[in-house]
């Protein structure tokens, strides 16, 4: 009984805000299932209840402003409180600059069809909302919800709406984003170097572990491409990509040089190449892949 009426004292206070002559009503979120998200459309359903209680009678004549509700099922209805079960196909922005380890935002905004801010206000109820414990998403970590209200508005209509967000943060699992993405292009390039160690006279081997290496890293990138859809920006695994790029560019015109000079009879300056080349590949380029990681992850 106390906990009740501290709620409904905190209930009161929030909905003394400014706007003293706008109706106010107090929202509560609380998810039960969240559908999978399609990170080429930003796309996802929600199932949830939504409570909105005010001081008086409840006005409120709310729509999706980011999809629509395929189901709202009311389960009390009383002159100033509604509760109400939702399931609704939503979709949020996506950003995928840092793609495989981006974060995003799943959204679900409410506002008004008809009352500006001058009639209707909304306030979060944050003693109601949450999400439920069960809730998991394969292959992304849930980081927590936020709900927050702003004014929306629409220049053309000289109009301005109060818009209730409720926010569920998620990011991508790290350690899996790492193994599928970054792991087989890194054991590429370690053979790659592992291929300085071969003597001159074994160039024409080098040289096709080179061309293989640029091949398979091509596909590669293609295949990492095509899980998200066309950007107009670099992500994190396209920089990557171009490192390696650089990287087995660099091994080519190396292997070209040793290749020319050998067909040149230059034997010492080949030695001296190879000497100076054999195993200092193999600190540089990891140090240049560490300084990628340190900069952009």
């Amino acid at each position: 009984m106390a906990n009740k009426k501290v709620m409904m004292v905190a209930l009161v206070v929030m909905l003394l805000v400014p706007f003293a002559s706008a109706q106010k009503e107090g929202i509560g979120l609380y998810i039960l299932n969240l559908g999978k998200f399609d990170v080429a459309t930003g796309a996802f359903t929600a199932d949830f209840y939504l409570s909105v209680k005010c001081l008086s009678e409840c006005t409120t004549d709310f729509e999706f402003m980011n999809g629509r509700a395929a189901s709202i099922e009311k389960i009390i209805d009383e002159p100033n409180e509604k509760f109400y079960r939702i399931q609704a196909n939503l979709n949020s922005p996506v950003d995928l600059r840092r793609f495989p380890f981006d974060s995003q935002q799943m959204h679900i905004i409410l506002e008004d069809k008809k009352l500006t801010t001058e009639n209707l206000v909304y306030v979060p109820i944050m003693g109601e909302s949450g999400m439920d414990e069960s809730i998991s998403f394969t292959g992304w970590n849930i980081d927590g919800w936020d709900a927050d209200v702003k004014e929306h508005r629409y220049d053309i209509y000289d109009e301005t709406y109060s818009q209730y967000i409720f926010t569920v943060n998620i990011s991508r699992i790290f350690i899996n984003s790492f193994f599928k993405t970054f792991m087989p292009v890194l054991f590429i390039v370690l053979i790659l170097l592992f291929s300085f160690i071969m003597d001159p006279d074994k160039i024409t081997t080098r040289l096709a572990v080179s061309t293989s290496s640029l091949i398979a890293s091509v596909m590669f990138h293609i295949s990492i491409s095509n899980q998200i859809p066309p950007v107009g920006y670099l992500t994190i695994a396209d920089k990557f990509m171009i490192l390696t790029y650089f990287v087995i560019l660099a091994s080519v015109i190396l292997n070209v040089i040793i290749l020319e000079l050998s067909e040149r009879k230059n034997q010492k300056l080949v030695d001296k190449v190879h000497r100076a080349t054999e195993y200092s590949t193999l600190a540089v380029v990891p140090i240049l892949y560490l300084i990628f990681f340190l900069v952009f992850v």
